[in-house]
């Protein structure tokens, strides 16, 4: 495996060959585009708003809160399909995951970052 990027794996000649995630086609794409769209403000997590069953989750909820935000979420342990799809539709591999008017902000990192700077209270009243 090609240290300097683990996405990549070495074929038998030892040239590197990246690895892509596979492309979501079909019912799941509209279900996670759908489900990416169904509101302004999006959080793709463990458990729900009240519920949250991670800490990176609960993390998420209280940033948003914190600063206001009106969002909904989706509970990927409650759908497996969109679960896996999402984190190949995203090429983001961990939750919780938001979106901002369909595009995908970041992870539970990335938010606290952005909250910190003022950068995510700006983005939600945009």
């Amino acid at each position: 495996m090609d240290q300097n990027n683990p996405f990549k794996i070495l074929n038998e000649d030892g040239a590197t060959k990246e690895i892509k995630p596979a492309d979501v086609t079909g019912e799941l794409k509209e279900r996670i585009e759908s489900a990416i769209n169904s509101d302004q403000l999006v959080l793709f997590m463990k458990g729900n708003e009240h519920f949250p069953q991670c800490g990176f989750s609960a993390n998420t909820v209280a940033i948003l809160k914190h600063i206001g935000a009106k969002f909904s979420t989706f509970d990927i342990l409650q759908d497996m399909d969109i679960r896996q799809g999402l984190k190949e539709y995203s090429n983001w591999p961990t939750f919780p995951q938001l979106y901002f008017k369909g595009k995908l902000v970041g992870g539970n990192d990335i938010i606290t970052e952005m909250y910190e700077s003022g950068d995510l209270k700006d983005l939600v009243n945009s």
